[in-house]
């Protein structure tokens, strides 16, 4: 069976200190994805990275336009039969992309393991949802939205990214993407390992500090190629 075609989408916001680690995952995947689109969303601190690794492509706007913008924009840009969105201060075990790459559903999720420095945090936010692993916390995922999910880009763009849930429970664009395709029939399969490595870190955001919209803000795209 052919492998699935796979953009996975990186996205920055003030993570450029950690931002290399996330694009080395990707980098030294078993199987790697298709296509990987590194967005700095006006964070204005990723601009070494285009020498560092000049074999992925770049957006690196200089103003913020918050998260609902950015990821409606770069969705957009997609043309590859699936997408992963991963934020930059995060990565992927080694053989994620394999293992998303032989699935046929329009959604794939899977566990997630909670690492940093400040992982115990997640605790409190989802209380009796994660057990100790190996030091860490295991974040069982089976079946259930998060915002690293692998789906069918085709059905993601016909939803997007550009409403939110406003009841203050579950505001994430993501959950949002997630019902809707539910709604639209989606298929959902789901991998029962911690492929996605989440850190609690100094800097980590849940959601953007603030949120604006300026769609005809000039931005620095450029794309290397081997």
């Amino acid at each position: 069976m052919p492998l699935n075609m796979i953009t996975v989408v990186i996205a920055s916001y003030r993570y450029g200190h950690l931002a290399a680690h996330c694009i080395e995952s990707l980098l030294a995947q078993t199987i790697p994805p298709t296509r990987i689109l590194f967005v700095d969303d006006g964070g204005l601190e990723c601009g070494h990275l285009p020498s560092l690794y000049p074999d992925i492509e770049y957006v690196l706007r200089p103003k913020n336009l918050g998260i609902v913008d950015n990821f409606q924009d770069i969705l957009s840009r997609i043309s590859t039969e699936y997408v992963l969105f991963i934020g930059a201060d995060n990565w992927l075990r080694s053989d994620a992309i394999e293992l998303l790459s032989n699935t046929s559903t329009d959604i794939v999720t899977y566990d997630i393991v909670v690492t940093g420095e400040l992982k115990e945090e997640i605790l409190d936010r989802v209380p009796g949802e994660t057990v100790p692993y190996h030091g860490d916390l295991y974040w069982d995922r089976q079946e259930q939205h998060h915002g690293s999910m692998m789906y069918r880009t085709a059905l993601g763009q016909k939803i997007g990214y550009k409403k939110r849930y406003k009841d203050g429970v579950h505001p994430q664009e993501d959950w949002n993407l997630w019902d809707k395709m539910l709604e639209q029939g989606a298929s959902v399969a789901s991998i029962k390992e911690g492929l996605l490595f989440y850190r609690r870190h100094r800097e980590n955001f849940l959601k953007y500090s603030h949120e604006i919209s300026q769609p005809n803000q000039l931005e620095v795209s450029c794309t290397f190629e081997e």
